[in-house]
Formats: structure tokens, sequence, C-alpha cells
């Protein structure tokens, strides 16, 4: 009778035992790191071994085995599902399997800014999400695509407002796209009564924009550049803008503009042709579209680099003002042998 009750009493202290550890196989601390988190990419192909392998070798994973053993048991192994996941240090077997396979991502913040067309805006994005520039170039270039988004070519770029975004990794070119289409429709609803009062469409304000923007470094003068090509524009005079060359030559590196320049044959050349040119010429920073849109009133028609290379620029009313100016700038540039 002893014996039978020993025996009884020693299977239970080796169920609990067992219960105990698969108990802690679930629930208990299966995290070790050396930060208080990090990140864990799942690409779109990978399956469940490779995972597995990687979380091992990377040392996320106190005890690989018991990780395996919940995986299993919650089905994970045929719901892989790819993302950037969040790990936290002090992490259980159940937490993580609980995200991997529920697709749980930690956002990722997309930053784009200072961008001139769509090739840079393609590797600048693909910094951040899945698809590399490639994917998101052969997307964005495609020719029927900016008809889908009522945008002709030479405007397509109006869509995309540099900002912060917050996607998730896994966002497709197309995920992206739509996204972009989505905040261009919020970054006007505020802004199309002051724009209405210009009497502009949105593609030629950003297309003003991208000009003004090229044209200082400052963002203090965007408002007051602007206003002279607003003066320009209301009175008829070429915008003269060397930008515009700048983008007619594709070489934005040039420094001096020549009288030769002017002469090229291109629907941008703003000293050949009157008012604006068929679309931006680069994707203007939000600065310089309010800046447009809150262009300075002034009577100036000219502005001018100053001689001392600020990237601040002189104004004036009159040819002979500005011929002076220019003059001076002309001399600075010369004295420091920049000759193209």
């Amino acid at each position: 009778m002893r014996i039978s009750i020993l025996t009884v009493f020693v299977g239970l202290m080796v169920m609990v035992i067992l219960v105990f550890r698969k108990y802690q196989d679930v629930f208990a601390t299966n995290v070790a790191l050396d930060e208080p988190y990090t990140h864990f990419y799942i690409s779109q192909d990978e399956n469940y071994d490779e995972v597995k392998s990687r979380l091992e070798q990377s040392g996320i994973l106190a005890d690989p085995a018991s990780f395996h053993w919940v995986a299993k048991k919650k089905d994970y192994p045929g719901v892989v599902k790819p993302g950037r996941y969040r790990i936290e240090n002090g992490m259980s077997n159940n937490q993580l399997v609980n995200m991997f396979r529920s697709g749980t991502q930690d956002p990722v913040m997309v930053v784009f800014h200072n961008v001139r067309n769509l090739a840079e805006l393609s590797g600048k994005v693909s910094l951040y999400l899945e698809p590399d520039s490639l994917e998101f170039l052969e997307y964005l270039t495609r020719r029927d695509l900016p008809g889908e988004y009522g945008f002709k070519p030479e405007t397509f770029t109006c869509m995309f407002v540099p900002n912060t975004y917050e996607f998730y990794w896994t966002a497709s070119p197309e995920d992206f796209t739509d996204r972009m289409a989505s905040e261009y429709k919020k970054f006007w609803d505020k802004r199309d009564r002051k724009r209405s009062n210009l009497d502009m469409t949105r593609e030629e304000v950003i297309t003003l924009a991208s000009i003004v923007d090229e044209e200082t470094l400052h963002d203090e003068e965007n408002e007051a550049i602007a206003g002279v090509y607003i003066n320009r524009l209301e009175q008829g005079i070429p915008l003269q803008a060397d930008p515009t060359l700048k983008f007619a030559m594709n070489d934005f590196t040039r420094k001096r503009i020549l009288h030769a320049d002017k002469a090229i044959d291109s629907p941008y050349n703003t000293y050949k042709n009157r008012g604006l040119p068929p679309g931006p010429i680069s994707i203007p920073s939000v600065s310089a579209i309010d800046g447009v849109l809150n262009y300075e009133k002034h009577n100036y028609i000219f502005f001018c680099a100053k001689p001392d290379f600020s990237g601040y620029h002189a104004f004036a009313r009159t040819l002979r003002q500005h011929n002076r100016n220019a003059r001076a700038y002309q001399q600075a540039l010369n004295r420091n042998r920049i000759y193209e």
C-alpha cells in the first residue's frame, strides 16, 4: 500500500515538473538581448526553417529548442508572415510566436526631402522599405501610371510631397504610390483656398515652387523670390530662370549659365518661352510650395545672387539696377575662376 502511494506521489511530482517546464517553455523569458530591443526582418520569400535558423544565429533566443516547440504547437511554420518586427528583451516564446503569427509589424518612418526626380525618390524610399530601388523605379516610371492618378508624365512628380510618413516595411511600390496620392489630397485640402487666390492649378504652384527651391539655399527668401516670378508671370515677362536651363541640359552641377545656354531648344527654357515650363524641375520642399502660396507682394522684377556667395540675393526693380548687381556677381565668379 505504501509503495503504491509513493509511486503515485512520485508520478504526480514528475508530471508537475514536466508541466512546469512546458509552462516555462511557453511563458518564461526566452529573449536575452544586450539592449532593450532589436528589429528582426522577415522577407517575402522566407520560410519557417530560414526564420528559425536566423533567430538562432542572431543570438536572440536563449533556448532555440523551446521556441521551436512553441512555434510548432501554434502552427507558426505554416503561417510565416513577412515584416519588420520589434523584438524586446525579456519576451517569452508565446509573445514572440504570437507576434510573428499575427504579422504585427513595427512601422518604419519613411523620410524623403531634397529629391529631384523619380530615380532619386526610388533610391531614398528603398532605404526604408523592402522593395529595392529598381523595383520602385520600374513601377514609378510605367508609362500609364501618371494617368491612373490624374497626372501627365511631366507633372507626375507633383504628387509626391516631401515629408515623413509611417509605413510598414513590406509596403509595395503600389502601396507607396497609393499612399502618396492620399497624402497629396490631404496636403492640398488645407491649401486650395489660398491657391485659388493665385488663379493657379496645384501643378502650376508646384512647378513654380520647384524653381524657387532651386534658386535659393535659404527658406526665408522663398516668398520674395516667388513674388518676383509672380510679377513676371502677371506682366508677361519670361521667367528667365537659370535652374530651368540646368534641367533642360540635365546638369544641375553648373554654377554659371552662359549666354549660349540660353538658346537651347527646350520647353523648359524659360528664356525663350513665356510662362511656366511643362512641369516641375524637381520635387520641391513644402517650404517652397508655401512660399509661392504666401508670395511677397513687391515691385521687384529681377534678382541676382550676391557676390559674397552667401546664397542670398540682391533684388531690383529696374534693369539698370539688375545689371549692376549681375556685373558684381559675374566679377566674383571670374575672380574665383568659375567659368561654367
